[in-house]
C-alpha cells in the first residue's frame, strides 16, 4: 500500500509522454457552405480535438497555471464558429487548429469538423486536419 507522501513526490522511474486532451462532440451552429440555402441559414457542426502538451511539470505540482487551460481554449472555439462564416469545412477546421496551434504549449493537435446531414444518405461528412510544432 503507497502512502500520500510518495505520490507528491516526483514521478520516477519513467519518462512522461505528453498529454492528449480530448475535446469531444462540442456542437455549435454557424454559417458553412456556399449554396444559396446555405448561406442564408445556420447549420449544426460538430467538432472534435486532440491536442497534446507536456504536461510533466503539471502533474509534479499539482497546479492550474502550469496546466493547459482547455476551457479558454475551447471558448474561442466556439466564439470562432459562432461568430464566423465559412464556405469550406476545410476552411474552418484549418481556423480551428490554427486557433489551438497559437497556444505555445500545444505540441501538436488533431482537429475533426463534421457537418451532419450534408449527403443525403450520409449521418455525416467530416474533414480532419492535424498539425505539430516545428522543432527548432
Amino acid at each position: 500500500m503507497s502512502n500520500v507522501s510518495n505520490l507528491a513526490a516526483p514521478l520516477r522511474g519513467f519518462s512522461l509522454e505528453p498529454a492528449l486532451i480530448t475535446i469531444t462532440n462540442l456542437r455549435l451552429r454557424t454559417y458553412i457552405g456556399f449554396n444559396q440555402e446555405e448561406l442564408s441559414k445556420q447549420q449544426d457542426v460538430v467538432i472534435n480535438a486532440e491536442i497534446r502538451y507536456q504536461a510533466s511539470q503539471a502533474c509534479e505540482a499539482d497546479s492550474e497555471q502550469l496546466a493547459l487551460n482547455y476551457k479558454v481554449i475551447t471558448k474561442a472555439m466556439i466564439a470562432h464558429v459562432e461568430q464566423g462564416q465559412f464556405r469550406l469545412l476545410e476552411k474552418l477546421c484549418a481556423d480551428l487548429l490554427q486557433l489551438v496551434m497559437d497556444e505555445p504549449r500545444v505540441l501538436s493537435a488533431s482537429i475533426t469538423v463534421d457537418k451532419p446531414h450534408a449527403l443525403r444518405f450520409a449521418d455525416s461528412v467530416s474533414v480532419t486536419l492535424a498539425g505539430k510544432r516545428d522543432r527548432e
